[in-house]
This record gives structure tokens, C-alpha cells and sequence, in this order.
């Protein structure tokens, strides 16, 4: 069983291309000096998922996307 970590630091870098709509991001370890690269930010959102051992559940999924949407209203889960 991996306790998930208590600390984690990262420089987060984040930019658009030319008239692009997506942002684009790097992500550097100070400690270390890793640099990733992410295309997009929801496979960043994944990556630091990952890295504190947590998931979204679809429930939560769904909140995100109704708000994206310009949603006013929250959505009831039973």
C-alpha cells in the first residue's frame, strides 16, 4: 500500500499558440529539476491526480462539465 505524499512542489507553466483555444502547460519538480510537458490541461489535471493518488468520480466529473457549460444550477446526487 503507497501513503500518498504530504508535500509535493511544482512550477507550472502555462501558455496559448498562436490563436489556439487550448491552453498548452510544463510542469517542473524544484527539487529536481523534471520537467513534463502536457498538451492540454485536462491530461495535466490527470497527471497531479496521479501524483497525490487522487480520482475524480464521475459525479464530480459531471459538476466540472456543468459548470464549463455555464450552468447556474447545482446538480443533485443521491
Amino acid at each position: 500500500m503507497s501513503l500518498s505524499p504530504k508535500y509535493l512542489a511544482y512550477l507550472i507553466r502555462l501558455w496559448r499558440e498562436g490563436d489556439s483555444k487550448s491552453w498548452r502547460a510544463t510542469l517542473q519538480n524544484p527539487h529536481t529539476g523534471e520537467r513534463r510537458s502536457f498538451s492540454d490541461l485536462a491530461t495535466l489535471l490527470s497527471f497531479l491526480e496521479e501524483q497525490t493518488h487522487e480520482r475524480r468520480t464521475p459525479c464530480q466529473q459531471q459538476d466540472d462539465n456543468h459548470h464549463r457549460e455555464g450552468g447556474d444550477k447545482q446538480p443533485t446526487h443521491k
